[in-house]
């Protein structure tokens, strides 16, 4: 709700106000028989008795509201969705540090994990960590074929000016990996500046990570506001078979 709707909200009348009630008659009420005054049934200023509202009922109403949303946001965040911010230079230029993204917590619930996806997983330091996935169980992840390009199950992966961090190289390392099932080869856009499965690769699992590390997909930049993207999967891995 924005700052001009609270001003609104806050100087409108508010429910139930008095205006337009009616004034009370002057002329005073004829005593009952028997000299007693009969009981008047109207109240000061002319209104009828009505029951006293409970008092805390809208301390609960507020309470229980309160409550109520609480446990839908942890029901969310524990689920379906959760924010990460961008610590390092990893993942450049598609995710700058200090950029948020929103990571969807069921997108492999309900789905595999693809080539080209951006994931958050628990990395080779047991921390959260976010890298793009460039090789899934099965598959055979090379560097380099003649033109010094990624290869994946033998087709050359097209990455300059898609999501490859602008002068840096695919890999100044050489790697030549088969993927085991259920584990994945992960890489950083800015491969100048990413400690990725690349550097892992004496760790006993080749440097792949295991599909149940994976928090989620990235699938929104939404801070800053003049970075606000989707993060769709680039079409560079559409040719891989």
């Amino acid at each position: 709700m924005g700052e001009s709707d609270e001003r609104r909200l806050g100087t409108a009348g508010p429910v139930g106000s008095a205006d337009g009630v009616p004034e009370e008659s002057a002329e005073p009420e004829e005593p009952a028989a028997g000299g007693e005054a009969a009981e008047d049934e109207r109240t000061d200023g002319g209104k009828k008795d009505r029951p006293a509202k409970k008092k805390g009922s809208g301390l609960v109403e507020t309470l229980m509201y309160t409550l109520g949303g609480v446990v839908v946001a942890l029901l969310v965040h524990t689920f379906l969705l959760q924010s990460f911010y961008i610590p390092s230079e990893s993942m450049q230029n598609t995710l700058l540090v200090d950029d948020y993204v929103v990571v969807n917590k069921l997108a492999y619930k309900l789905g595999p994990v693809e080539r080209g996806d951006i994931v958050v997983f628990k990395g080779w330091d047991g921390e959260d960590t976010i890298k793009r996935v460039i090789g899934v169980g099965g598959d055979h992840v090379k560097c380099c074929d003649a033109k010094h390009r990624i290869t994946v199950n033998g087709t050359p992966l097209d990455e300059e000016g898609k999501y490859l961090y602008p002068g840096a190289e695919p890999s100044s390392i050489e790697f030549d990996v088969k993927v085991p099932q259920g584990r994945l080869w992960l890489m950083g856009d800015h491969r100048n500046n990413s400690a990725d499965s690349r550097y892992n690769i004496e760790d006993g699992h080749q440097g792949t990570i295991s599909e149940d590390d994976v928090t989620g997909r990235a699938f929104l930049r939404y801070w800053p506001l003049n970075r606000i993207s989707f993060l769709s999967r680039p079409d560079t891995f559409s040719v891989v078979r």
